[in-house]
């Protein structure tokens, strides 16, 4: 072979192998080049997918939180002045709170005990136990009874204390009644043992009941007492048990309110000395030119309704324990516009976790009795006439009604014990 012709071949094959490594960079282009083609369609499909989703996600929640939105719009717009007014530690959680208690509240009355002896019906709707004896009747009023205990939120227990004493009942007897009645529901139902009674109650009002239930250690411990002598020296609890305002109906006189300009005597009190408290705001007041204090109560010979009348006639009136801590002044106070000052060291007052007392009342310790002209003439009038403003705003919470309307003394006990209706069963 000539080395022409060998320089012709090696010529042909360098050109074949430059012709190859194109091709291959040819197809390796081509292939990145698909490859990056996919991916950016792929991403574009991917952003199309999610912002289409996306959208159609949006305006779905739009469609069903529209309506959520609107509810809660008209539950605000619903609220009046009293009703979202600082009087209530959380006005609008006590709106709501209210409504579902309204809807969904179920009460079992155990049917158990003869109605003409000391249970399920109330001794009378009068005097200044008269609290019981509403409550007896405008539960069987009201929408919250039920006749299925499986239903069943809370348990009633309808012994009447108050119809035993009306009957002289002594209190060792009156023990032994309560104690048989509460072991014979424990014994026929399984109400009571799936709680250890912490999903029951039972009312009283006269201070016998709760001397009577005393002796009825595990009554007292588990069960909700619903009570006019809300004092921590007798047992009382605040998160378990419910102060029921003693209210002593029908009103003489009617209520009063809007009368700033009328009261003009800085502060009334008139009772007996019944307790400790009483004894020295009598004599350290009794003679005092501008507190009216009277030790006694004041005479019917005097005029008609003149102890009712000085209610309308004074600023404050002062509410100091009696034999027990609780006093139907309290409520009396409130009905006839007059601001109470309330004088005790262990008094949990009622409606105590709805309302917020220091806007519409005075409380004082014991201890501040010495001082008490002072305390009240260093109010400013401002102060006073909101005092007195809140006040009318209350009065609907501290009136019982047959039957029961919305709002008064039975629904705020009522709500009271929804609070308390979330218990552990065994």
């Amino acid at each position: 072979m000539t080395a022409g012709k060998l320089s012709q071949q090696l010529q042909q094959q360098q050109q074949v192998r430059q012709s190859m490594c194109s091709l291959k960079g040819s197809l390796r282009t081509l292939a990145i080049l698909t490859l990056v083609s996919f991916t950016y369609l792929s991403f574009n499909s991917l952003h199309s997918s999610y912002f289409s989703s996306s959208s159609s996600s949006i305006a779905a929640s739009t469609v069903s939180l529209a309506p959520v939105t609107k509810k809660t719009t008209i539950l605000v717009e619903d609220y009046d002045d009293d009703e979202i007014s600082d009087l209530y530690h959380s006005p609008r959680v006590f709106k709501l709170n209210y409504e579902e208690m309204e809807r969904n509240f179920k009460i079992f009355i155990y049917p158990d005990g003869d109605p003409n002896t000391f249970y399920q019906t109330p001794r009378k709707l009068t005097g200044k136990y008269a609290s019981e004896g509403y409550f007896f009747q405008n539960i069987r009023e009201s929408r919250f009874q039920t006749q299925d205990p499986d239903q069943a939120d809370l348990f009633f227990i309808p012994i009447s204390c108050h119809k035993m004493r009306g009957k002289g009942i002594s209190y060792e007897n009156m023990t032994i009644i309560v104690d048989n009645y509460v072991e014979s529901l424990k014994s026929k139902y399984p109400y009571w043992n799936r709680t250890l009674g912490a999903d029951h109650f039972f009312v009283t009002c006269h201070d016998v009941g709760v001397r009577a239930t005393e002796g009825v250690p595990f009554l007292i411990k588990n069960a909700i007492r619903v009570v006019c002598s809300p004092s921590y020296d007798v047992g009382f609890i605040p998160h378990k048990d419910v102060a029921l305002p003693q209210v002593l109906q029908p009103f003489a006189l009617p209520a009063g309110g809007n009368d700033v300009e009328k009261r003009t005597t800085l502060g009334f009190w008139a009772g007996h000395r019944n307790s400790r408290i009483r004894v020295i705001l009598a004599r350290v007041w009794e003679n005092d030119t501008e507190l009216d204090i009277s030790n006694n109560r004041i005479n019917r010979a005097t005029g008609h309704l003149v102890y009712q009348k000085r209610f309308y006639g004074s600023k404050y009136c002062i509410c100091p324990g009696g034999s027990q801590v609780n006093s139907a002044r309290i409520a009396d106070s409130i009905h006839y516009g007059c601001i109470p000052v309330i004088l005790s060291n262990y008094y949990d007052l009622p409606f105590n976790d709805i309302l917020d007392w220091h806007k519409f009342s005075v409380i004082l310790k014991e201890q501040d009795v010495y001082r008490l002209k002072q305390i009240l003439k260093d109010i400013p009038d401002n102060k006073f006439v909101s005092l007195h403003k809140n006040l009318v705003k209350v009065q609907k919470h501290f009136q019982w009604n047959s039957p029961p309307v919305k709002y008064d003394a039975f629904h705020m006990v009522m709500y009271d014990l929804w609070l308390r209706r979330h218990v552990i069963k065994y």
